[in-house]
C-alpha cells in the first residue's frame, strides 16, 4: 500500500485488510511491508553546492564507496573519506576528502576547486596525471594540503617557493624558443601546403573538385546512393522547397534545420551543413548510406538528401507537433501531456531505439538519446531522431566501442567516465533519465538540486508516489502505472551497466505500465494516487519506497 498518511498505536498493535482494487486482476496478497523508524535532523545539512560538487566527482571518477544520501548527515552513516565541521548558519561544510587508493585516473578535476573550505585533499596511491588546479594550490594562500602521489603538502611548497633570477631566465627561454620553433614550423607548412594540391577538409563546406577526389576514398556509399530509392535534390530545389530558407525550424550538430514543402505537398525538415559542423564529406555519405538501411516506424525517415558544389543537406519527413522535451517544459502554452499519452510516447521511442540495438544487421548505439531527440508527429506519435549522425556501429564480435565522449549534460552514462567505452546500456541510461522526466516533468538537472536519478532515490524513499509524479497531472493516473515506470527507469540508471536492462525488457514494462493506465481510464474508476494496493510485482530487483 502506498500511502501518504502514516499510523501510530497505543497498544502496539495493527489491523490491516487487504482488498482487490477495482482494476485488480488477483486477489489480495501480501507482496512486501517495510517498517520504517523516524530519524530527527536535529544536526545541519550539508552545504548544497558541496553536496552537488560531491556528486559531479563521484560521477566523473565512478568512485565506488558508500557515497549515497547526504554526505555528512547523520554522522554515523557519513559518507567514506569524508569529514565535516559545522560552520556558520547551521550549515555543514566538508573539510577533508580522502581518496587514495581509489583506483582514480585521469587528470585532477577542477570541480575539487569547489570545495571552498576543504583543508585536506588526499589523492595518493592513485593512476591520475598532470597538474593540481592552481587555483587549488593557491587558494586559502598555502591552508589546503594536498596529497598526490605519496607527496604531502604539495601547494604549500609550490606557492611558498619565491622565484629567483635564474627561474625567471628559465621560464622565459622555455617560452620563447618554442614560439619560435612554433613559427618556422608553420612558415614551412604553409609554404608546402601553396605547393601542393588541396584536399578535402572536414570542418569546410566541400568543393565539387574536392567532391570528385572523395569519391575514390568512399566509393562504397556513393555506389550504394545511386541505387537508393531516396530523391537527390539539387540546391536549388531546397531553396524552392524552403522558399529560400524561410523558417528556420532548429539547429544541431549538424547544421541548422529548416521547414520546407515538396511538389506534392509533403512537408519535410531540410537539415543544411553548417561551417562549423564537424562532420565531413565522407560522415555525410556513411549518413545517408545507413539511414537508407535503417527503417522502423518510429526512426524518423530520410525523404532525401543534397550532394552538390559546396553544399551537402540532409531531408527528413518534417514532424508537426515538435520533440517531447518542449511539451514537458510548458512551451506549448497550456497544453500537458496526460499520463497515458506519456506512456505511450516513451513506449514508441523505446521501440525504436530497441530496433537500433536488435533489429539492425550491426546493432547501433545512438550515444544521444534525450527528450529533444523524441519528436512527435500527428496525434503525438513518436519517432526517435539524431540516431544517424552520432550513431556507433558495434561489429558481431564487439560488446563496446571506446569513442569520445558524446551525449548531452544530465543524460550521459556515468560508467563512461571510468570505463571510457559506450555500450548499449548507455542509451538505456539516457533512456531511463527520458522516463524520469516523464514522469515527474523537471529536467535532467536542477542547479542547486543535484542529478534526477538522486532527486528521484530520495522521494521514493518516503513511499508517496504524488511526491514524484508531475503535480500537472493532477493526480489523474493510475498509481501501479506510475510506479512501474519509475522503477523501470531506476533500474535503467543503475551506476553499474551490468545493472541495467536492456532495451526490449525495457519495451516490455512499458507495455504493461501503459496497460495499467488504459485499463483505468476506460474503467472510468477514478483511482486515489496515495492509496492504491500495488496489484504487480515488478521484474527487476525491488526498490525501498
Amino acid at each position: 500500500m502506498y500511502s501518504s498518511a502514516w499510523n501510530k498505536t497505543t497498544d502496539g498493535k495493527y489491523n490491516i485488510t487487504l482488498a482487490a482494487s477495482p482494476t485488480s486482476v488477483l486477489p489480495p496478497m501480501i507482496n512486501a511491508y517495510e517498517v520504517y523508524n523516524n530519524i530527527p535532523h536535529d544536526t545541519p545539512r550539508t552545504s548544497t553546492k558541496d553536496f552537488d560538487t560531491m556528486m559531479a566527482i563521484k560521477l566523473e571518477y565512478g568512485v565506488k564507496k558508500n557515497w549515497m544520501g547526504d554526505p555528512c548527515f547523520p554522522a554515523k552513516y557519513r559518507w567514506n573519506g569524508v569529514n565535516c565541521s559545522d560552520l556558520t548558519d547551521n550549515i555543514t561544510r566538508i573539510i577533508s576528502l580522502d581518496l587514495s587508493n581509489s583506483n582514480l585516473t585521469g587528470l585532477v578535476s577542477d570541480n575539487f576547486t569547489l570545495l571552498t573550505e576543504l583543508q585536506l585533499l588526499d589523492l595518493s596511491r592513485n593512476n591520475l596525471n598532470g597538474p593540481i588546479p592552481y587555483s587549488l594550490c593557491k587558494r586559502n594562500a598555502g591552508s589546503l594540503v594536498v596529497r598526490y602521489e605519496s607527496e604531502e603538502d604539495m601547494c604549500n611548497k609550490t606557492i611558498s617557493s619565491p622565484p629567483s633570477r635564474n627561474r625567471t631566465a628559465i621560464v622565459s627561454l622555455s617560452v620563447v624558443v618554442p614560439m619560435v620553433v612554433v613559427a618556422v614550423l608553420v612558415l614551412s607548412y604553409l609554404i608546402w601546403r601553396g605547393k601542393k594540391k588541396p584536399k578535402i577538409s572536414t570542418h569546410d563546406p566541400p568543393k565539387e573538385s574536392e567532391l570528385q577526389s572523395a569519391l575514390g576514398s568512399t566509393k562504397s556509399h556513393g555506389d550504394h546512393l545511386q541505387n537508393t530509392e531516396n530523391r537527390r535534390f539539387t540546391y536549388m530545389e531546397l531553396q524552392k522547397f524552403t522558399n529560400k530558407f524561410e523558417r528556420f525550424i532548429g539547429q544541431g550538430g549538424f547544421g541548422l534545420v529548416y521547414y520546407g514543402r515538396l511538389e506534392d505537398n509533403s512537408e519535410v525538415a531540410v537539415k543544411m551543413r553548417s561551417e562549423s559542423s564537424s562532420h565531413g564529406l565522407d560522415e555525410f555519405l556513411a549518413e545517408v548510406h545507413s539511414l537508407t538501411t535503417v527503417h522502423h516506424r518510429n526512426l524518423v525517415s530520410l525523404v532525401g538528401y543534397c550532394w552538390e558544389k559546396d553544399h551537402l543537406a540532409l531531408v527528413y519527413e518534417y514532424m508537426p507537433r515538435g520533440n517531447l522535451c518542449d511539451h514537458l517544459r510548458g512551451k506549448h502554452g497550456d497544453e500537458t501531456l496526460d499520463w497515458a499519452t506519456r506512456v505511450r510516447v516513451v513506449l514508441e521511442a523505446a521501440q525504436g531505439l530497441d530496433y537500433l540495438h536488435k533489429g539492425c544487421s550491426l546493432p547501433i548505439i545512438h550515444r544521444d538519446v534525450k527528450t529533444s531527440n523524441i519528436l512527435l508527429g500527428q496525434n503525438l506519435r513518436a519517432k526517435i531522431a539524431d540516431f544517424g549522425l552520432c550513431k556507433t556501429y558495434l561489429s558481431e564480435t564487439q560488446t563496446h566501442i571506446s569513442t569520445n565522449a558524446a551525449g548531452s549534460a544530465g543524460y550521459f552514462d556515468p560508467e563512461y567516465y571510468h570505463t571510457g567505452r559506450l555500450t548499449e546500456s548507455s542509451d538505456v541510461y539516457s533512456f531511463g533519465v527520458v522516463l524520469l522526466e516523464i514522469a515527474t516533468g523537471e529536467p535532467p538537472i536542477l542547479p542547486g538540486h543535484g542529478h534526477i536519478v538522486q532527486r528521484m532515490k530520495q522521494k521514493m524513499a518516503t513511499g508517496n508516489i504524488t511526491s514524484v509524479a508531475d503535480a500537472r497531472l493532477g493526480g489523474a493516473y493510475e498509481v501501479t502505472s506510475m510506479w512501474k515506470l519509475v522503477d523501470t527507469a531506476i533500474a535503467c540508471t543503475a551506476d553499474a551497466a551490468v545493472g541495467r536492462p536492456t532495451m526490449a525488457a525495457v519495451v516490455a514494462q512499458l507495455k504493461e505500465s501503459i496497460a495499467l493506465e488504459e485499463a483505468r481510464v476506460d474503467s472510468a474508476v477514478r483511482v486515489s494516487p496515495v492509496s492504491d494496493t500495488v496489484a504487480l510485482v515488478s521484474t527487476f530487483s525491488p526498490s525501498a519506497r
